[in-house]
């Protein structure tokens, strides 16, 4: 079913006017392994940021969350958790009664991080489930319980504005009045600081995005030469956004041979393959309000680059 989905939103992204591809293609197994890279990068500072957040004010984002009685954390697209952790291993220290629901489309993954986290917090009660969170609703439903949802990573900033907006309309569609909302985003800063975070001049964020080529090749029989395209990425501080591009450095056509399909390049035409949104805390507000949430804090790392934003429905 995946291969079709891949091979069907590729033919859609190449065929179009201005050729695109989802930045959720990224992460195939080698494309995860260079993204592990990149998130060790000094430059990259997103994941270590909110990592300083959820270490050392875990205690006040307890503080906020004011439930009363038992309650579930749900969080999506868990990945390896080791951010999360720090939450839940303050939680567990304090003795609160909650159940940890970690979502994650695959099932290797979920193992992975049951088993990672029970080592670390063998006490804690997890319940994961395995598939893609928008279909989650029935079995959120009858989870029953008040919950703080977690959408970590900064990952509402790869969504339009509309698909933002309906992003969080899904959210809520599955909290209760008083459930919370714990989302990442990534604040406006220097351009320079953000510029070097998506142009690294090791060339591992351009690996990354040369990978989607690779894996077009892997998985759908592609005869793409990797070496004639190259990678741009741009931010506009007006807007706040970074829009990662591939490049095609020639005129070309390339051909799939599992979908029999062939699609021409002209010289210098791009394929977009990322939008990564920066925000200003007016921006955030706005997008809570439109969505029918209310901001209760924002947990800030000391350079004020990054918020874990606490919303409640």
């Amino acid at each position: 079913m995946e291969d079709n989905t891949f091979a069907r939103d590729i033919d859609q992204g190449l065929s179009a006017p201005f050729k695109q591809i989802s930045s959720k293609y990224f992460y195939d197994d080698i494309g995860s392994g260079i993204f592990q890279q990149i998130m060790k990068m000094p430059e990259y500072y997103p994941t270590n940021c909110e990592f300083e957040i959820l270490s050392l004010q875990s205690d006040k984002i307890i503080e906020k969350l004011n439930f009363t009685e038992p309650f579930n954390i749900v969080e999506f697209g868990a990945g390896d958790g080791i951010k999360t952790r720090q939450l839940l291993k303050k939680l567990v220290e304090k003795g609160v009664d909650f159940t940890y629901v970690p979502i994650d489309i695959s099932s290797k993954a979920i193992e992975e991080l049951e088993n990672n986290m029970l080592s670390a917090l063998p006490q804690m009660k997890i319940s994961p489930l395995i598939g893609n969170y928008f279909t989650m609703a029935e079995e959120l439903a009858n989870l029953q319980m008040p919950a703080l949802f977690l959408f970590l990573g900064g990952n509402i900033g790869n969504y339009k504005s509309d698909e933002a907006g309906d992003l969080l309309q899904q959210f809520g569609q599955n909290m209760r009045p008083g459930d919370k909302l714990l989302t990442g985003f990534d604040l406006q800063k220097n351009p320079a600081t953000i510029r070097n975070a998506y142009d690294d001049k090791q060339g591992i964020t351009k690996a990354f995005n040369l990978n989607l080529l690779s894996r077009i090749n892997r998985e759908l029989g592609g005869n793409i030469e990797i070496g004639q395209f190259d990678f741009y990425s741009h931010y506009d501080p007006e807007n706040g956004e970074v829009k990662s591009y591939l490049v095609s450095l020639v005129p070309q056509r390339i051909y799939l041979s599992k979908t029999d399909r062939t699609y021409s390049f002209s010289q210098n035409e791009l394929i977009w393959t990322e939008l990564s949104k920066k925000y200003t805390f007016k921006g955030i507000e706005a997008l809570a309000a439109g969505n029918n949430f209310r901001v209760v804090e924002h947990f800030m790392d000391c350079k004020h680059y990054f918020t874990d934003s606490l919303w409640i429905k």
